[in-house]
């Protein structure tokens, strides 16, 4: 019977263990997985930029072709006007990189509290397999006191001889 006991005890501190470690290798690979959405999005967003930057390059070639054909010259208002859209695209490629740089943030402080509670997982799996411990042993001490027998005669008044 103390056999069954003691492998209860080993199966539960084992089983609380092996929980913990689970629970940190899923919360790892989470945590992996947000690092990967965040390169993801890095990448996105440089791809963003320069679709705009493109963008804004055929904006300002088309502009400045139709000032040429209407017979103006590019100096003054015109040349104004093309400035004032080259920073306005150059705010819009910012408002990406922005936009990015908060996203991969986000990110990275999910990965880091993945990380996180995997150690606590892991950490609280180690106290629970110490508490199994402590319990299976003490009700093993129980169990010895209670189903064990002596090797020596009780005398009739009940001290042992």
């Amino acid at each position: 019977m103390c056999t069954l006991a003691l492998i209860g005890t080993a199966l539960s501190v084992g089983g609380a263990l092996a929980e913990g470690q689970q629970s940190r290798q899923m919360t790892d690979y989470q945590a992996r997985a947000y690092e990967q959405q965040a390169r993801a999005d890095a990448q996105a967003a440089a791809f963003e930029q320069g679709q705009e930057r493109h963008k804004q390059d055929l904006l300002l070639s088309q502009a400045r072709a139709q000032a040429g054909a209407s017979g103006v010259a590019l100096s003054g208002s015109p040349t104004e006007v093309l400035a004032a859209n080259a920073r306005q695209g150059q705010l819009d490629i910012k408002a990406i990189q922005y936009g990015s740089q908060l996203r991969q943030n986000n990110l990275t402080t999910q990965a880091a509290i993945s990380r996180f509670s995997g150690r606590q997982a892991a950490t609280a799996s180690i106290f629970r397999a110490g508490g199994n411990l402590v319990s299976g042993l003490s009700g093993l001490s129980n169990k010895a006191v209670t189903f064990g027998n002596s090797a020596f005669a009780q005398a009739p008044g009940g001290g042992l001889t």
